[in-house]
């Protein structure tokens, strides 16, 4: 594949981090053998998600001795997905392994995954999850419903326990990158696509440092945007609670005209209670789920990026550089003009 990027390297490695200072030294004693050993060009776009610790001078203080490596920092926290996102839209390579930081999924996979793309000729690799018994058995079984349910939703394309460790060639960048997603959920994304892929399995590791970034929360706000992102389901429960409201009341009109004609007598303010609240509940039910819709909408229209990048280590070398050379040119040009003049003096 032809570069279509200026500058780009064979591969390039995208890593999200956000409090990640404790993990990064063993990230990097095991990264960067696997990436030299390799023999192509390559780059690893470290994406620091607002961190409140010192991840940002830690990658500094190892990549002192690594140029490959770049550091992109986003303003404020943005979540997994952003930044994620701002490291694809920044990187340059052919390919674009995207990597968590906490090591659960094993660096030295990559060299399988781009010897798999390259001889099956596919364009994503997905790295599938083959034992996860390092992790907790609540985590292990509301992954396994996760992806039970977005497979039914979204479609039997979706890889069984594949995250967000994944290879993309350039041609799959260029999509991503064109797409109007504002909050993209990448692992349902992609398989959405249909570019070819292959799959690579793996053992899941524990945590090498630090503290999960995936909290309940986290999955549970994962969950609705995948779910919201992907399908109108919700739209539909909406609607069939409408309907089913509906034909309850027309029971309930049947009801109170079989009761009038028969002369039975029907406790007023009971039925007119509980008809009130069922048809007030299901109608904020069906105003909650639309709301949360309008406001996706709302958000879109507003088109107000996801993210905010402050620098790249990238730019800021490129700018070192420019200076530097009009520095060198324009002593070049004094020079000559005082030579010149010393000449003509």
């Amino acid at each position: 594949m032809e570069s279509v990027v200026p500058g780009a390297a064979t591969l390039s490695v995208v890593i999200p981090m956000f409090n990640e200072a404790a993990v990064i030294p063993a990230l990097v004693a095991r990264l960067r053998p696997v990436l030299d050993a390799l023999g192509v060009d390559y780059e690893v776009v470290t994406v620091d998600d607002g961190s409140r610790d010192d991840t940002v001078s830690v990658l500094f203080d190892n990549g002192r001795d690594w140029p490959q490596m770049r550091v992109v920092r986003l303003r404020r926290n943005s979540g997994h997905q952003a930044a994620l996102t701002a490291g694809l839209h920044r990187a340059v390579g052919q390919w674009v392994v995207s990597l968590d930081a906490d090591l659960q999924d094993p660096p030295e996979t990559i060299a399988e995954m781009l010897r798999v793309a390259r001889e099956e000729s596919v364009d994503v690799v997905y790295g599938v999850r083959a034992d996860r018994s390092t992790d907790t058995a609540f985590k292990r079984n509301t992954a396994r419903g996760y992806y039970w349910f977005m497979r039914r939703l979204v479609g039997a394309d979706l890889p069984a326990q594949a995250g967000d460790f994944r290879l993309l060639s350039r041609d799959v960048i260029e999509v991503l990158r064109r797409l109007p997603e504002r909050a993209p959920v990448y692992r349902l994304l992609v398989p959405s696509l249909g570019f070819p892929s292959a799959e690579v399995r793996y053992t899941r590791a524990a945590r090498a440092a630090g503290e999960t970034k995936y909290p309940l929360r986290r999955m549970a706000a994962l969950a609705w945007e995948s779910t919201a992102n992907f399908s109108a389901a919700p739209l539909r429960l909406a609607t069939w609670l409408g309907m089913s409201s509906f034909l309850l009341c027309l029971g309930l009109i049947v009801f109170g005209m079989v009761a009038h004609v028969s002369g039975t007598t029907i406790p007023g303010w009971t039925s007119m209670f509980v008809a009130v609240l069922l048809l007030s509940g299901v109608q904020l039910v069906c105003l909650g789920l639309l709301g949360d819709y309008v406001g996706r909408i709302y958000a879109t229209v507003q088109n107000r990026p996801a993210f905010h990048v402050g620098f790249d280590s990238r730019d800021e070398a490129r700018v070192t550089g420019t200076v530097a050379r009009r520095r060198v040119e324009n002593d070049s040009r004094t020079s000559d003009v005082d030579s010149v003049v010393g000449v003509h003096g």
